[in-house]
């Protein structure tokens, strides 16, 4: 039986491996810093609302069980983000709150977008906490320059 050859239809839809590679890639580091993003953006926002952020707190607001919120907050420490403090909660570090700050302003800017799009806030605001973390940066740009036209409109 002779081997049948792809239509060009299914060609045009197979990438250039080293294409495929980098998309793949850049999937792959969005979902390794998305839990850690995340974390310190739900820190800061715990900080600024109560004072302090403390992991039976951060617990209840992700959905998670503490000894979970424990071991991320361990690599959050390892990463230079958050300093734990017996007793005291969790602070922030410089890093922690750029980090926590770029989050929020890319959650901020699909949320826009999407609102912009004529999604629900609601949605919008649910969508733009996945959507946020696996957007390239040319994209969040263009996310920001239709909502921003849409506001003036």
């Amino acid at each position: 039986m002779q081997a049948r050859r792809p239509t060009a239809a299914a060609e045009d839809h197979l990438v250039d491996p080293e294409v495929h590679v980098a998309s793949f890639r850049q999937a792959r580091e969005a979902r390794r810093s998305e839990l850690a993003e995340d974390y310190v953006e739900l820190i800061a926002d715990l900080i600024g609302d109560g004072g302090e952020a403390r992991q039976v707190d951060i617990a209840a607001r992700l959905g998670v069980a503490q000894p979970t919120v424990a071991k991320m907050l361990k690599r959050l420490s390892e990463d230079g983000l958050v300093q734990q403090r017996p007793y005291r909660g969790v602070f922030l570090t410089e890093a922690g709150q750029i980090l926590a700050a770029q989050a929020r302003e890319r959650h901020r800017i699909v949320e826009r977008f999407l609102c912009a799009l004529g999604v629900s806030a609601e949605t919008a605001r649910r969508d733009a906490e996945g959507i946020e973390h696996h957007v390239s940066g040319e994209t969040l740009e263009a996310f920001r320059r239709f909502a921003e036209g849409r506001a003036g409109a």
